[in-house]
């Protein structure tokens, strides 16, 4: 059964295209068929890749978000044998969540043979309240054979508040029943691994291209195939 794979979260600026990117690699990896669309209308950060062939989807009409060009995105999926991986920007999740709801989407790629995966980001600090927000959003709203992933992302600090882990909070107790698994993208030292990330993350490359990059040294390279292997095989669990 191919699977489709939305990231979802209301919060800008918190990751989630890089975790987009990183469940396409994956897919990229294993030489599975997978296509990536990108649907932000603001920032556009997943075509970037080039390495990931992502393709965009317009949403934007006369200065606005258009909910029916959401059509052609559902149609394509529906007339693909493919797996699709689907990066969504900030500025549409609540249109793209609202028109997934009201066209009954999941049940409609369910009885065509579709799985749908949807990943959120909850991250650390200032962003943390927000992100919480998303996730209880999102499992309260979709439907229940809706896949949900959820991404712990450290980088901009640790996920915890009141002396609690991301396991301990309310949100997740609320709703583990129904929460497939956990990534955990833990926080790593500034003057190594964050300078490879950020340097990988402003260059919108892939591992796979940083393999084979005279940009990178060989710590780096060896570094950021730490990173891959340790979310990679986290997907494993799950994918």
């Amino acid at each position: 059964m191919n699977k489709v794979h939305f990231t979802l979260q209301g919060k800008g600026g918190i990751g989630k295209s890089y975790v987009t990117s990183l469940i396409a690699q994956y897919y990229q990896e294993k030489e599975a068929p997978f296509i990536a669309i990108d649907t932000d209308p603001v920032n556009s950060t997943l075509a970037g890749y080039k390495g990931l062939g992502a393709q965009r989807i317009e949403l934007i009409e006369k200065s606005k978000i258009n909910p029916r060009m959401f059509d052609q995105l559902i149609e394509k999926i529906l007339s693909t044998d493919s797996n699709f991986v689907i990066d969504n920007g900030a500025s549409s999740f609540v249109p793209l969540t609202y028109y997934l709801l009201e066209n009954d989407i999941v049940n409609l790629l369910t009885e065509n043979h579709k799985e749908v995966v949807v990943h959120t980001v909850i991250a650390g600090r200032q962003a943390l309240v927000d992100t919480l927000a998303g996730l209880d959003s999102i499992m309260t709203s979709m439907p229940e054979q809706t896949t949900v992933i959820v991404w712990l992302n450290e980088f901009f600090g640790e996920i915890e508040a009141d002396g609690k882990g991301f396991e301990d909070m309310k949100a997740y107790q609320r709703h583990k029943d129904r929460i497939t698994g956990l990534v955990h993208l833990p926080r790593q030292s500034s003057e190594t691994f964050g300078w490879d990330m950020e340097k990988m993350l402003e260059k919108r490359m892939t591992f796979q291209e940083i393999r084979m990059s005279e940009e990178f040294s060989l710590m780096s390279k060896s570094r950021l195939h730490r990173v891959k292997t340790s979310a990679f095989e986290q997907l494993q669990l799950m994918m």
